[in-house]
């Protein structure tokens, strides 16, 4: 393993070899900053809405607290989910399949790694996939 990357600093490279040490150890620290914060949120809403859990006494306020309280509910569900995407992320990382289109086994691309390390398809893999869902939506 490569030494540590300070995100700062490093800069990818579409000259270096694909997935190389240094380009794995950048996206393992960008998906671990990424589950650290998504884990520091999800603890801040819990004290928060311990916090909330007082009784209102005016309807409106409760109805209003109520509907507050369920958006927070389904966001930390959606990070959820993404936190089981960071940690597949990861696994693949370890496996050496990160960075490769689960469809066709090409090089996905840093640029698109770089916006959206959890992609498993390449841009024409992924383009492909919602033509067909949009076809079966439409049905």
């Amino acid at each position: 393993m490569s030494e540590k990357i300070d995100l700062s600093n490093y800069v990818l490279s579409e000259t270096d070899e694909f997935m190389n040490a240094n380009q794995r150890a950048y996206f393992r620290a960008k998906l671990i900053a990424w589950k650290n914060d998504i884990l520091r949120e999800a603890r801040e809403t819990l004290g928060h809405l311990a916090e909330e859990s007082a009784n209102h006494p005016d309807l409106a306020d409760r109805a209003s607290s109520e509907t507050d309280r369920a958006i927070e509910l389904r966001a930390r569900d959606r990070q959820r989910k993404l936190i089981s995407k960071i940690d597949a992320a990861l696994q693949r990382i370890d496996d050496g399949t990160y960075g490769y289109c689960e469809e066709t086994g090409e090089p996905i691309g840093l640029r698109r790694l770089d916006a959206r390390p959890i992609a498993t398809l390449s841009i024409e893999a992924q383009e492909r996939h919602e033509r067909r869902e949009k076809v079966y939506r439409d049905e």
